[in-house]
């Protein structure tokens, strides 16, 4: 039996273009679950990389077994919102946990503080404790941290970091905020945490140090920025 009184954790790992991040994710994954003694499985959902992602996602199902890794085809425009959907569909855990597969998000033990208080949601925090960012330029920054602090001054959603995508969520309570949540791209995240807070789920957080990609490109750009304004604001007026 699993530790945690027969807990399983299902990482959903929305992957494009991910091809020389995704081995060292994933062994990452199962180093940390084996140590832990938790069971576990990690969710692929692939948004038809051309890069050959599908192809090392293969090759990481031979080698770790299909109970343990789960490839899935995900051929619309990429979302995380929408790939989190999808992904949940096949994901057979009591716990979810969402992450990058960019190897941005170090593999913490967010189990730990669930149990330790009970929490129906652990989110990673930039802002908090001794988390921080690292690897940005200036202008990334400044981003993050304006983005960050006009969400704060509007909605006061009681967490410290919105923008963040390293959570851990009970399945229910999963299911239920994406039923509520009408966002996609950057706004998703933080709109998971506006509604959480309206729907009275607790939410614990978690210092961590997010240390910017080694391959690949951001897929952040001017249009995810502008659409983060709009998604604001209505997330502003709705609630």
């Amino acid at each position: 039996m699993a530790a945690g009184g027969g807990d399983k954790f299902s990482v959903l790992l929305p992957t494009y273009n991910e091809r020389e991040n995704l081995p060292l994710v994933v062994w990452l994954l199962v180093r940390t679950f084996q140590e832990s003694g938790n069971n576990f499985e990690i969710i692929i959902i692939d948004d038809g990389s051309p890069d050959g992602t599908q192809e090392i996602a293969e090759q990481l199902e031979k080698i770790y077994g299909s109970d343990k890794i789960v490839r899935k085809l995900f051929s619309v425009l990429f979302s995380s919102g929408t790939a989190y959907i999808h992904g949940m569909k096949h994901a057979t855990g009591n716990f979810i946990v969402i992450m990058d597969a960019d190897l941005s998000h170090h593999v913490s033990l967010y189990f730990i503080k669930q149990k330790e208080g009970n929490f129906d949601i652990v989110s990673g925090t930039r802002y908090k404790g001794n988390g921080g960012v690292y690897g940005w330029d200036l202008k990334r920054k400044l981003i993050s941290r304006g983005a960050n602090f006009i969400t704060q001054v509007l909605l006061r959603p009681g967490a410290s970091d919105l923008t963040g995508s390293f959570r851990l969520y009970r399945k229910e309570v999963l299911q239920k905020l994406m039923e509520k949540c009408v966002s996609k791209g950057y706004v998703f995240q933080m709109e998971m945490i506006v509604r959480a807070r309206q729907l009275g789920y607790t939410i614990g957080e978690v210092p961590i140090s997010f240390v910017d990609r080694v391959y690949g490109e951001s897929k952040l750009g001017g249009n995810e920025i502008v659409s983060f304004l709009k998604g604001l604001l209505t997330l502003f007026a709705t609630t």
